[in-house]
C-alpha cells in the first residue's frame, strides 16, 4: 500500500509541472494534493509552521508570478487588458488546439488578435505586444518550475 501512496504522491508533482505546460490543470493544486497524500498515507508531523507558511508564500508567488508577469509584459509593450484576455484564453486554448506548439502560439494570436480587433493598434505594434505576452510566459514558467522545485525538494527535505 505504502507504493501507492508514493506513486499517487509521485502522480500529483508530475501532474504540477505538466499544468505548466496545459495551464487549465490547476498545478497548484495537485502539488498541494501530493503534500496531503503523504499527510493522510504517513503522517503531518513534517509539516511544522514554517514549513506550512513558506509553502503558502510559494503558492502565492506562484500565481502572482503568473499574473503579474504576463500583465507587466503586456503593459510594457503598450498593450491593453483585452491582450491580456486573449493571451490568456489563447494560453488555455492554444495547447488543446494545436498540441506542442499551441502553448506559445496560442498567448501570441489571443494578443494580437485582441489588439487588432478591439484596439485597432497597427500590426506591427500588435505582433509587438504578442511576443511580449510570449516572452513573459517563457520567463514566468521558468520561474514557475524552479519554485516548485523548490516546493518539492522542501517537502523531501522535511519528510526524509
Amino acid at each position: 500500500m505504502e507504493t501507492l501512496y508514493w506513486i499517487l504522491i509521485g502522480a500529483a508533482f508530475v501532474i504540477s509541472f505538466i499544468a505548466l505546460v496545459y495551464p487549465i490543470l490547476p498545478g497548484v493544486l495537485f502539488l498541494a494534493a501530493g503534500f496531503i497524500i503523504y499527510g493522510l498515507a504517513f503522517t503531518f508531523k513534517p509539516f511544522t509552521l514554517i514549513f506550512i507558511a513558506i509553502q503558502i508564500l510559494l503558492f502565492i508567488s506562484l500565481f502572482v508570478v503568473d499574473y503579474v508577469g504576463n500583465a507587466l509584459a503586456i503593459k510594457r509593450k503598450g498593450g491593453s487588458k483585452a491582450a491580456l484576455w486573449g493571451s490568456t484564453i489563447g494560453l488555455i486554448a492554444g495547447p488543446f488546439v494545436i498540441p506542442v506548439a499551441g502553448i506559445l502560439i496560442g498567448p501570441f494570436l489571443g494578443a494580437v488578435l485582441t489588439e487588432l480587433i478591439f484596439h485597432r493598434k497597427g500590426f506591427k505594434a500588435s505582433v509587438s505586444i504578442g511576443i511580449g505576452t510570449v516572452l513573459a510566459f517563457v520567463g514566468t514558467t521558468i520561474v514557475k518550475v524552479f519554485t516548485q522545485v523548490l516546493m518539492i525538494g522542501y517537502f523531501f527535505y522535511q519528510i526524509l
